[in-house]
Formats: C-alpha cells, sequence, structure tokens
C-alpha cells in the first residue's frame, strides 16, 4: 500500500490475488492517495496489520510489518535502493530469513542503482524481467535429494520487546557504540540486558534512524551527524 512500485505491484496483481500488509491500523488509510486502492483490496483481495486498529503508521513498526511480509512472501525483490536506504534492511532481513533476494541492475552512474548492483555482487538473483523470477522459484521447488527435516513449530515465539526495556537499553547502547566496529556479539555481552533480542532492537532502531552503519563480520558502528566535530 506504500507509494510507488508498491502501489503498482497491488494493482497488478489485483485480478489474481493480493494482499497489502499496512504499517497502521486496518481502518486507518494511508497515503491518501491510494484510497481507490485500499477500497478495491478490501473487496477482491486482504489486509492484514502488526498493530490494532485506529493506529497510526509510525516508522518504528516498519520492521514488525516487513518481518510479516517476508514471512509470507517467498521472495524479495529491490528495485531501486540508494546508500542506507530502508530496502536493504528489507533485503537483509530477506536473507536472514532463507528467502529469495532479487535485485533489478542498474547504470553505474545512478545513485539509485549503486545499492542493487551491490546486492547482485553478494549473490541476490539479477532480475531484468518476471521470467527471471519465476526461473529462480520454479528451480527452488524442485525435489530435494533427501528429505527435508520437520520443523518443530511448538516453540514459543520471542516478541518484540516492552518499550520499558527497549528505553532502558537505548541510551547504555548509545554509548557503547563508537565511530569504531564493534561485535554486536560483544555488545550483547557487556549489556547483559534481558532478555538479548533487546540489544537488537536498539540497534535496528538506530540503523532506521539512519545512525548505525553494519560491517563484515557482525559489526556495527555509529554513523556521526556533520554538526559532530
Amino acid at each position: 500500500m506504500a507509494r510507488g512500485i508498491a502501489a503498482a505491484a497491488h494493482e497488478g496483481t489485483i485480478a489474481t490475488g493480493t494482499l497489502a500488509v499496512l504499517g497502521g491500523g486496518l481502518d486507518v488509510m494511508y497515503p491518501k492517495e491510494n484510497q481507490y486502492l485500499y477500497e478495491r483490496i478490501v473487496a477482491e483481495g486482504a489486509l492484514l496489520s502488526v498493530v490494532p486498529s485506529g493506529t497510526r503508521p509510525l516508522a518504528r513498526n516498519s520492521p514488525r510489518r516487513n518481518r510479516l511480509i517476508l514471512g509470507i512472501a517467498r521472495g524479495v525483490v529491490i528495485v531501486e535502493a540508494s546508500p542506507r536506504s530502508r530496502s536493504l534492511i528489507t533485503a537483509r532481513m530477506a536473507m536472514e530469513q532463507g528467502r529469495e533476494v532479487f535485485a533489478v541492475p542498474g547504470s553505474a552512474v545512478d545513485p539509485r542503482a549503486r545499492e542493487t548492483n551491490h546486492l547482485i555482487r553478494q549473490g541476490a538473483i539479477l532480475t531484468e524481467s518476471t521470467e527471471d523470477v519465476f526461473q529462480a522459484l520454479n528451480e527452488a521447488e524442485r525435489t530435494p535429494l533427501k528429505e527435508r527435516e520437520l520443523i518443530d513449530f511448538k516453540g514459543v515465539s520471542i516478541g518484540a520487546p516492552a518499550p520499558d526495556k527497549v528505553e532502558e537499553a537505548r541510551g547504555t547502547i548509545e554509548k557503547i557504540l563508537s565511530p569504531t566496529p564493534s561485535l554486536v556479539d560483544e555488545i550483547i555481552r557487556n549489556c547483559q540486558f534481558s532478555p538479548p533480542p533487546v540489544v537488537s532492537w536498539v540497534l535496528l532502531e538506530l540503523e532506521l534512524a539512519g545512525r548505525l552503519e553494519r560491517h563484515p563480520g557482525n559489526q556495527v558502528s555509529l554513523i556521526q551527524s556533520l554538526q559532530e566535530p
């Protein structure tokens, strides 16, 4: 339901079935220019949300929404991504969940294509047409050489940490972080917050805010603003 490629994807799939995962409550229409699309999906498709009805769309709900989208989808296509784009965070989450990552290549001098080209160098599937997507997904559905191990779904899923825990951890983690890359595991050991996922949650918040940079080897560093000496 977002502007641009997301709205175009819904329009192209309403006839065969589309599902929109909203950043706000099911009864909150956003953005306003997609009102007609919202009404069509209500009538012919399906809507989901990770927050209660009446909740306004907020940036901090994006990670929860994207995890739900990736849980439903078999893959994600990154069409454009400039440096520090949220699309890159979605691509990383897709890889963590074992989903296929597709990237549309672009000109080497176009900043909007810089990170999609980088994803392709890292192993994302080069995508020039829908046939590239169908081919990759069909190959993934081929019969494996051995039986797949059964997954135990009885375990209790860990939800988002309590807001007071996140608030407490945020100040401590910001003091630990610096422009010098640090291991995430080391940050978790030094903080000793319970549950441990609260550290990952704060790091993701900082990354979405453009204040955190990730490095190879599961390392992160704080991004200094231009105002800082």
